[in-house]
């Protein structure tokens, strides 16, 4: 379980092993007789073993390997080979715990990613540029021959909602050459590594007007939405601010959603500054713009994988969840023959007992065949260690689930005598995103799922998205439960690997009038989960 205990452990066990260490001691001249006739022999090795492209030093772990980490580990060339291992294992880590991707990144998505890493550098906090456009915002004047121009992503909800709208405001930022940065607060610190080289996306607290970002809502005057409806800026406003702010969560207006249209974007593409608050997956609505239209087909030409290849880009565990996560794998996941991921969220406890839903989580498992069904008459004397080995992952606010189910499977023999263990790494009870420890502790979950070979996950929830779509794997979706009764059928398959957009704009911005979004591209249909939202499909599935 994820606890400080475990954490403290991990701390003792090495102490341990340097202690032992320590206790072992010779005298200091025979030492240096060993080392004098070991290092001509270790030298002579070392040259005959490289001509065969094998170091045995670092295969001992005596000396670090700089040679260039494989595709693989790259993910196709999705990541930069030139990130400092040690700074974040986890990056190119991760390709041993999950399986590797058949989806491959588009060549032009990939260069467009390097050039974009040159600009982050170049006009990152810090520089010379950065510095410039501080200057510029402060004084509000525009310098429209600056190569710097900044969207910064303010934080709002759960962990799932920050990585998908951090997701979405990354995709708008590359179409639109932007720097992104992200306001990190202290619910977020030591959460994520850097995804760029040589560079942070985090904002400065220095940044001027910091203590304005936490006042900025729906409401706010300067927000473009309302400057939009109280007819303050148009596209033939010739001084525009130096700073906008663009109000995109799940209770934006009708004035805040112009965003995505064509001419209203025109007069955001000057100004240098773009100050964003979201809690949504807007990116879909981005492939309604024609003026992305084109550059989003060479990048994305699977539709599908536009969250797979930006999620696994751009989101690697910090050294310290990391740790975590991968002490859990190696201790209780990682010797069973299959891994199957369970992820529960409830959002009414009153219309979605967990009787009702522990009733449909075993209902969906049996009709899918994913997990065996038990003899309830009769119990496990010993456990006969010969069938095939599964280990269920459980993540839940709640401990209901876990202990259901395991007590179901460590007290009953499986009909086809396949041997069921069964975890839960915690169960925090309530949902606390503004506490960090709660948020490490999702974000190795998140992780732990993406691991699995197989995922059931719950309607609405983007905390399964994530997973999924890390791990590139379509989940068993466990449809949403409506007064006291279990839908009928309890679960289906999802069609396409891509999050839910919850929110949409439901408006032709050519047409000037209210139109159904999941109609007016092929790709853009609506979720299987929530019949409003709206999700990218490849055409096929039309």
């Amino acid at each position: 379980m994820f606890s400080d205990g475990f954490i403290q452990s991990s701390i003792r066990k090495q102490q341990r092993q340097l202690s032992k260490l320590q206790r072992f001691s010779m005298p200091w001249f025979p030492k240096l007789a060993l080392l004098l006739i070991a290092l001509p022999v270790l030298f002579i090795v070392v040259l005959i073993c490289r001509d065969k492209g094998f170091n045995p030093m670092v295969a001992a772990g005596l000396m670090h390997d700089s040679s260039q980490p494989t595709s693989d580990a790259l993910l196709g060339g999705l990541l930069a080979p030139d990130i400092r291992r040690k700074s974040c294992l986890s990056r190119y880590q991760s390709i041993s715990y999950r399986k590797s991707s058949p989806h491959k990144p588009s060549p032009y998505l990939v260069s467009k990613l390097r050039e974009y890493e040159k600009l982050h550098k170049r006009c990152g906090p810090y520089t010379k540029s950065y510095k410039k456009s501080i200057k510029e915002l402060v004084s509000g004047q525009i310098d429209s021959s600056s190569n710097c121009r900044y969207v910064v992503w303010l934080a709002n909800c759960g962990l799932g909602n920050r990585i998908l709208s951090m997701t979405s405001a990354f995709l708008y930022a590359l179409l639109t050459d932007r720097v992104v940065l992200i306001n990190e607060e202290s619910d977020m610190s030591n959460m994520f590594c850097e995804p760029f080289p040589d560079a942070s996306w985090i904002l400065p607290e220095d940044f001027p007007f910091m203590n304005q970002l936490y006042s900025f809502g729906r409401d706010y005057a300067q927000s473009f939405g309302n400057m939009l409806e109280n007819r303050i800026i148009n596209t033939s406003t010739e001084l525009l601010p130096s700073c906008l702010y663009l109000y995109l969560s799940h209770d934006y207006d009708h004035h805040d959603k112009l965003f995505f249209c064509d001419q209203e974007q025109a007069i955001l593409r000057n100004i240098p500054w773009l100050i964003m608050k979201a809690n949504i997956y807007f990116l879909p609505s981005l492939f309604l713009m024609s003026s992305f239209e084109e550059e989003l087909s060479k990048l994305f030409p699977d539709k599908e994988m536009v969250f797979h290849h930006l999620g696994r880009y751009l989101f690697h565990p910090s050294n310290q969840v990391w740790k975590l996560i991968t002490s859990y794998y190696k201790k209780y996941l990682a010797k069973a023959e299959e891994r199957i991921g369970i992820q529960i969220r409830i959002f009414d406890n009153k219309t979605s007992p967990v009787e009702h839903v522990m009733d449909q989580i075993l209902t969906c498992t049996d009709k899918e065949k994913l997990l065996p069904r038990v003899d309830m008459g009769k119990s496990i004397v010993a456990p006969s260690g010969k069938g095939k080995s599964k280990a269920v992952l459980i993540t839940s606010l709640v401990p209901y689930y876990y202990e259901k189910m395991m007590n179901m499977y460590s007290k009953h023999p499986t009909l086809n005598g396949e041997v069921v263990a069964v975890y839960q790494p915690s169960h925090e009870e309530e949902q606390q995103s503004e506490n960090n420890v709660h948020n490490q502790k999702a974000w190795a979950e998140i992780n732990l799922l993406s691991m699995m070979d197989v995922l059931v996950t719950s309607a609405w929830s983007t905390f399964g998205y994530v997973a999924q779509g890390l791990g590139g794997k379509k989940p068993w979706i466990l449809y949403k439960i409506e007064n006291k009764t279990i839908p009928d059928p309890v679960c289906g398959r999802a069609k396409s690997l891509e999050p839910c957009f919850h929110a949409p704009p439901v408006y032709d911005c050519k047409a000037k009038r209210e139109v159904d979004t999941a109609t007016i591209i092929p790709y853009l249909r609506h979720c299987e989960d929530i019949y409003w939202g709206i999700k990218l499909f490849n055409s096929t599935y039309y």
